[in-house]
């Protein structure tokens, strides 16, 4: 995805904007989507930085393609799938001293026990995109509860892309007065224009059957060990899983024991191309998380630019919102291998079906705009520095008249 410059009227190339996440494109997710679409929108009217961990033991540093500075701090090792690294801790507090809005992602406690570090940067504008709450591992949750409170009070604003987030979140409900709500959006036309190659149908096993995919990492809350369950009992499609993760060897152990190898395709890490080839070349797209920590699902969108009909869960966040029961798709409860089989089954057979899900799919995701969702956080980030600036004239009118 390349990404989009905004005009605005009251550029400022003085501007000084760090970013600080976990991982960076061409990492695939949605968190990593958002950063990337973070960094195309303030290209204009901010000189950035980006830091992120490079998942080993180098340090890498590039530039983006709107020319961004982007440092990947080496990483030591991993603890409950948190990346723990003092190169980034030594680069955070580098960097964001420099920095005039400082923009977090949550949850990563490496960088909020970096700000922590940095006295919270009192002097800085800060912002965190929430993207969902950390809900599975209880005893890293204890640690990092009160530091991502912590965190929370000392921000000026907290982004979600839907009310959801907010409103199930243990964490936000004493901070609603700095939540903004900007939904996700993706580059539609950038989707229409680029190249489309069967990378699905050359794969297939028998040409009549119906083609599924998952595209995704491969970790606990994407629900995938439960859709290579239901898998068995599906009859005429195939499914392609793209992606890699930490449960990558036990789901292709689990698809051996099941007798699904033909049945059930592992594409592994896949580029940009190759996605948008991929999620081209699908007959549907399924999306079988089983936790809160798929707050949203931006994935969906992608399937559903190229008219593809969408398989979620009825998960309490955004996901049944993007792609909606009945209308663009079929949503199923989470963890409930007989009710996707189902759905499957009821997709495979129906070609009509799929059509007219897939129609409404196309036009559903034009109301997620990657330019309006850039306008907003824009225009959101120019109002924090007026009011800074209204503040800090303030303060220095105030000691003048006092001297």
């Amino acid at each position: 995805m390349k990404e989009t410059k905004v005009e605005v009227g009251n550029a400022r190339p003085d501007i000084r904007f760090f970013q600080a996440a976990k991982w960076y494109h061409p990492e695939v997710g949605g968190i990593e989507t958002v950063a990337k679409s973070i960094t195309g929108a303030v290209s204009d009217i901010a000189k950035t930085e980006i830091l992120v961990c490079s998942g080993n033991k180098k340090r890498i540093i590039e530039r983006t393609e709107s020319g961004a500075y982007l440092y990947r701090a080496k990483t030591l090792f991993k603890l409950c799938s948190t990346p723990l690294s003092l190169d980034y801790i030594f680069a955070f507090a580098r960097m964001s001293k420099r920095a005039d809005i400082i923009q977090l992602h949550a949850p990563f406690p490496l960088s909020d026990l970096a700000l922590f570090l940095c006295g919270g940067r009192r002097d800085k504008i800060k912002t965190v995109w929430y993207h969902c709450d950390a809900v599975r591992q209880k005893r890293m949750k204890l640690l990092y509860k009160p530091l991502l409170r912590w965190t929370l009070k000392q921000v000026n604003r907290i982004y979600v892309a839907d009310s959801s987030i907010a409103e199930q979140s243990e964490y936000l409900a004493p901070y609603k007065d700095k939540v903004k709500v900007i939904p996700f959006g993706i580059p539609i036309e950038e989707y229409e224009k680029a190249e489309r190659k069967p990378v699905l149908t050359a794969r297939l096993n028998n040409s009549e059957n119906v083609k599924l995919l998952f595209a995704g990492r491969l970790v606990y809350y994407k629900g995938v060990d439960i859709l290579i369950k239901a898998m068995a009992s599906v009859r005429n499609a195939e499914l392609f899983v793209i992606g890699g993760g930490e449960q990558e060897n036990a789901l292709r152990s689990a698809a051996r024991e099941l007798g699904l190898e033909e049945k059930v395709h592992f594409m592994g890490r896949a580029d940009t191309e190759q996605l948008r080839s991929a999620f081209s070349d699908c007959d549907v797209f399924i999306l079988p998380s089983v936790s809160r920590a798929e707050c949203f699902g931006l994935v969906q969108l992608e399937a559903m630019a190229y008219g593809k009909p969408v398989i979620n869960t009825s998960l309490p966040t955004a996901v049944p919102r993007v792609s909606i029961d009945g209308k663009t798709g079929v949503t199923v409860p989470p963890a409930d291998e007989i009710a996707l089989a189902g759905a499957i089954q009821r997709l495979t057979d129906d070609k009509e079906l799929r059509k007219k899900y897939g129609e409404n799919a196309k036009k559903r995701c034009r109301e997620f705009s990657l330019e309006k969702m850039e306008r907003r956080l824009v225009s959101s980030y120019e109002e924090l520095l007026e009011q800074k600036l209204s503040k800090d004239y303030e303060k220095d009118a105030k000691g003048r008249f006092s001297e």
